[in-house]
């Protein structure tokens, strides 16, 4: 007898056996022989009775959460039972009593990890050396202050050259306008004498009587005085000119100035950069080998892995991989270790689960207790592998209904808006799918075929309820768009979470994205992720659950259900959350309230919904 086999007591009711074994990647959860024998290591965990030497508060701490998972098998004599495993390592052990070992050849990764590993660490540790030397540290911290004392001295430069430009420029327009004018010596450019307003008729116009007279005299002394003397109108012209060129070379001793200040700082950079740059490029070099290193090791260990189909048929683990390349912790999983194990002791596989227990990762979207399908990015490419040879189901996917039952129900309309109250488990737009037809816009387009434009302005989840806005024609869908976008929409949800909620308000922020590897689940990330801000207010406490509303200030996808559920929001997933907690009857989440400006009249708005829970 097998001692990791656990076999089900004589007396125990067991469901019926799946006909094939289930998809390893089946969304809606594993079939009810998996879930029995799942529920039996759930209460071993729970009463924390798992191996006397293992500490299983080590779960609980914070990255401290596993995946387990087990596989209920049929022995040869026909016994039903099922082997238990745990992903990676537990309590930095690879081996527990009562769980199946690790895929890799001992022997080999004994002779290859030790010498490996240490060679890795010697790296790091120069690496590190290398890294805290006190010139280095001494030559980085002088140059981030000469940076940012060159930074300063041009921003100073700039804005005084930008003082005297605009001061130039003034004076250049002064000079421009009172600069005389070619066909009138002595008069400003932009002014006419009396009598000279009209075209060239009106200036020949010959003067008669005593002013003719009095202007040939005047023109008399004039060639009498310009024998003598230059004209007061050439001196002035000439005066400008100067002006003007000053004001140029001014212009050019600011260019001058600039690349004057440029050499300096380029002088002064090249007493510390050259230095610099010299232990930059030995640290990356140091960097770049120990990478190598790692790589070249973590090859040789993958080789560690022969891998086996359940008809006999064995590959090296890189086989399976584009490229050769699995990603960290490739057959380390449970399902691998649990497959592998059954394969190489008779046993034919009948059902399968995995579930999440103790603390969340970093990340989120993993609750205790709850139940996943295997990973896409480790178990995708070698799953299917070790299944060949097995008649294995297709992976069922969460597949919305194809009619919502119950009628929209319109609580506002008139010429510009329609406002409608979800029903949960109602497409806000069609699938993709062409049997997802029906949704909120197509009746709206049924009850509206002479609306324009998107028509929905927003929208909600499959799995969420309550307030929705529609614009009847363009003009307001951009409107009330922009009233989204720039977040002046007050908005209300109101849910029921798992858990007491210790404090009775709060606001939660940390940015959000997509798990490429679990679409449609969002997850933390601080590098990639998208701003998401809600603020949160307990309205009551009962029998375990807590009722919570929650003020989104963002519009993140799941921003409620994750900042609900994710141990830097509430760490309370909402109640019949399938994708962040427990599935359940519903989703325990309404819009309840939407405040926003009416693009027809100007006036502000509200619209309330009461939660149906």
């Amino acid at each position: 007898m097998d001692p990791r086999v656990t076999l089900f007591e004589p007396r125990t009711k067991l469901p019926d056996e799946p006909g094939s074994f289930p998809s390893p990647f089946d969304e809606l959860g594993p079939p009810a022989l998996a879930r029995q024998a799942a529920e039996v290591l759930q209460a071993e965990l729970r009463s924390r009775h798992l191996a006397a030497d293992v500490p299983l508060s080590l779960l609980e701490s914070p990255e401290g959460g596993k995946m387990f998972g087990v596989l209920v098998v049929r022995r040869p004599d026909g016994r039903v039972g099922f082997l238990r495993a745990f992903s990676g390592m537990l309590a930095g052990r690879w081996d527990i009593e009562g769980f199946v070992p690790p895929l890799f050849d001992r022997e080999a990764r004994a002779r290859l990890e030790p010498e490996g590993e240490a060679t890795v660490k010697a790296l790091l540790a120069r690496s590190e050396a290398l890294g805290s030397e006190p010139e280095l540290i001494a030559l980085r911290a002088a140059h981030e202050a000469q940076s940012a004392r060159h930074a300063a001295e041009l921003s100073a430069l700039r804005e005084r050259h930008e003082a005297r430009r605009k001061q130039r420029h003034a004076r250049r327009a002064e000079l421009t306008r009172t600069r005389p004018s070619p066909e009138h010596p002595g008069v400003p450019m932009d002014s006419h004498p009396p009598g000279e307003r009209g075209g060239p008729a009106d200036s020949a116009r010959p003067l008669a009587g005593p002013a003719r007279d009095e202007t040939a005299a005047r023109e008399r002394r004039g060639s009498a005085d310009s024998m003598d003397t230059t004209a007061p109108d050439t001196r002035d012209e000439a005066a400008q000119r100067a002006a003007l060129h000053a004001l140029d070379q001014e212009s050019r001793g600011d260019k001058a100035e600039r690349r004057r200040l440029e050499a300096t700082h380029a002088e002064e950079r090249q007493r510390i950069e050259p230095q610099l740059a010299r232990r930059e490029r030995r640290l990356r070099a140091l960097e770049r080998l120990r990478h190598m290193v790692s790589r070249a090791l973590m090859r040789r260990i993958h080789d560690t892995y022969a891998i086996t189909s359940a008809r006999g048929e064995r590959r090296l683990l890189r086989a399976l991989y584009e490229r050769g390349q699995p990603p960290s912790g490739a057959a380390d999983c449970a399902a691998p270790k649990l497959l592998a194990y059954a394969h190489a002791h008779g046993l034919r596989p009948i059902a399968l689960a995995e579930f999440w227990w103790g603390a969340p990762p970093p990340a989120g979207g993993r609750v205790s207790g709850a139940y996943y399908a295997a990973c896409r990015d480790k178990c995708g490419p070698l799953l299917p592998f070790m299944l060949e040879g097995l008649q294995v189901s297709p992976p069922r996917t969460f597949v919305p209904p194809p009619a919502a039952p119950g009628a929209l129900t319109v609580l506002f309309e008139d010429p510009w808006l329609v406002v409608i109250d979800k029903p949960h488990g109602l497409l806000s737009v069609p699938g993709r799918e062409e049997s997802l037809t029906d949704s909120v816009l197509t009746r709206l387009r049924a009850r509206h075929p002479e609306a324009t434009g998107p028509l929905l302005v927003h929208r909600l989840d499959l799995d969420t309820s309550g307030l929705l806005v529609a614009a009847r024609d363009s003009r307001t869908h951009a409107a009330l768009q922009s009233q989204f976008v720039h977040r002046e929409v007050r908005k209300r949800y109101v849910a029921w979470v798992e858990g007491l909620i210790q404090e009775d308000q709060g606001r939660i922020d940390f940015p959000m994205r997509v798990d490429l590897n679990d679409r449609p689940r969002q997850i933390h990330d601080t590098v990639h992720g998208k701003p998401a801000v809600t603020e949160w207010r307990v309205l009551e406490r009962r029998d375990g659950r807590t009722r919570v509303a929650f003020f989104p200030l963002t519009g993140r996808t799941h921003q409620l259900r994750v900042h609900a559920s994710h141990p830097l929001g509430l760490g309370a997933p909402i109640v019949g959350d399938r994708l962040y907690g427990r599935g359940g009857a519903r989703l325990m989440l309404h819009a309840e309230s939407l405040t926003l400006q009416h693009p027809g009249t100007g006036a502000g708005i509200t619209f309330d919904c009461p939660a149906p829970f």
